[in-house]
């Protein structure tokens, strides 16, 4: 099976693309293109999708960075790919011919570009990630490398959506003690339930940042399992582990 690459308008004519589960080499509930070597797949099939993912990206193997994703608002700028992945939650680079490459199952793949100032931008971005600044903090990142802000575009890969995510009450105080306004992305659900907005919450993040443009590509990874890993699926249907999607971009 051929990889299935969505990629945006908004991000073009930069290569880049929010990979799906289609056209890897991988088995049993990692069955497809997982990318996640955090996870218990063989690192052999692991190597191959990645691999195929660097030919589609049109870049060696070794010159597509991940990250060591800890639920942060920490931003690596990178010049060169390391032989250890840093602990951060975001890349950016002005370097061409590197592919800068998050890995998700239902968190945010968030990529960004200033295409003018060649300046592209990647982030890993959680509920935690998303309250704690990452997306703002890549924007940041990205200044520092001449990008603007006002001529900047993200766009939000595969998440789970909201009619998906369900909350407890600890999870919406989190959010209204930082932001009270951020009632707006809680839907009410059974009992004392709450249905969580992620991708609204970080487009309205993104655009009180200043961003010229953001968007969600409205795939919900929960949803569509044909398509896409989702760890909240696989602990509601009792799977031992879950596969990784990956996104990347590059100049």
């Amino acid at each position: 099976m051929t990889l299935e690459i969505l990629t945006s308008d908004a991000l073009a004519p930069l290569r880049h693309g929010f990979f799906t589960r289609r056209g890897g080499a991988s088995s049993g509930v990692f069955a497809g293109l997982n990318c996640g070597g955090g996870s218990s797949d063989l690192s052999e099939a692991v190597a191959i999708n990645r691999s195929r993912v660097a030919g589609a990206m049109g870049v060696q193997s070794d010159r597509l960075v991940t990250v060591h994703q800890v639920h942060s608002a920490e931003v690596a700028t990178i010049e060169t790919p390391t032989a250890t992945p840093m602990r951060a939650d975001a890349m950016v680079t002005r370097q061409h011919g590197l592919a800068l490459g998050v890995l998700t199952a239902d968190c945010q793949p968030v990529l960004f570009a200033d295409r003018g100032a060649g300046v592209v931008g990647a982030a890993h971005a959680g509920w935690r990630g998303a309250l704690g600044g990452i997306l703002e903090a890549t924007l940041e990142a990205m200044e520092a490398l001449g990008a603007r802000r006002e001529d900047t575009a993200a766009v939000i890969g595969p998440t789970i959506s909201q009619r998906a995510y369900e909350v407890g009450p600890e999870f919406l105080d989190a959010f209204l003690s930082e932001d009270p306004d951020s009632a707006r992305f809680f839907a009410a659900g059974q009992g004392d339930r709450m249905q969580f907005d992620l991708p609204g919450f970080s487009l309205a993040r993104l655009r009180g940042a200043g961003i010229g443009q953001a968007a969600w590509t409205r795939h919900c990874t929960y949803s569509d399992p044909e398509r896409f890993f989702s760890y909240r699926r696989s602990v509601h249907v009792g799977e031992a582990d879950y596969g990784r999607l990956i996104s990347t971009i590059r100049l």
